[in-house]
């Protein structure tokens, strides 16, 4: 197969290049839209002296990060609803039913809750259901390293405030509790 040749950048180019830039157009669409690589439109910007100044780019990325984390946090929340009611399905009335025999009958019948293979199959899917929500949000857990300084802290001060309190009125030794 033969290989074309590069298409010549004409004036036209660059100032199609030019006028996409100053409408705030990244570099990616305007190669689209020019049908250009985004090698080229670099080139030719570095030449006319643009840049693509990414700090919009970056807010942007974050704007979209932070509108996925909250579509994330919808859904494990819809994930985690959905545990629960299947959850609760294992031990309400249940109705079963059987296809079968020799002339395909239907037959039903009702149920204080459902058999043994239902709840596995409920049990399993509310599992999953809770899986996927832990994945799309994680609990926060912390270490409670913070709490226990602040409670050291507390228990410290107040004892300070004792040993202080006792020296002021004479009592005690002079040690320090």
């Amino acid at each position: 197969m033969a290989r074309q040749s590069p298409r010549p950048v004409t004036e036209e180019t660059r100032e199609d290049v030019r006028r996409l830039h100053a409408e705030g157009l990244s570099r990616n669409e305007i190669a689209r839209r020019l049908q250009r690589s985004g090698r080229t439109i670099s080139v030719i910007a570095a030449d006319l002296g643009l840049s693509f100044d990414r700090t919009a780019t970056e807010e942007a990325t974050r704007a979209r990060m932070a509108d996925l984390a909250e579509r994330r946090a919808i859904l494990a929340e819809a994930l985690q609803d959905d545990a629960e009611r299947l959850t609760e399905q294992m031990w309400e009335p249940a109705k079963i039913y059987n296809f079968g025999g020799k002339d395909n009958t239907y037959e039903e019948r009702d149920v204080p809750e459902p058999p043994a293979d239902a709840k596995r199959l409920l049990m399993t899917a509310a599992g999953a259901a809770i899986d996927r929500s832990l994945k799309l949000a994680p609990p926060v857990v912390g270490t409670g390293e913070e709490d226990a300084k602040s409670m050291l802290g507390k228990i410290m001060g107040g004892l300070a405030t004792v040993w202080n309190e006792q020296q002021a009125a004479g009592e005690g030794d002079g040690d320090a509790p």
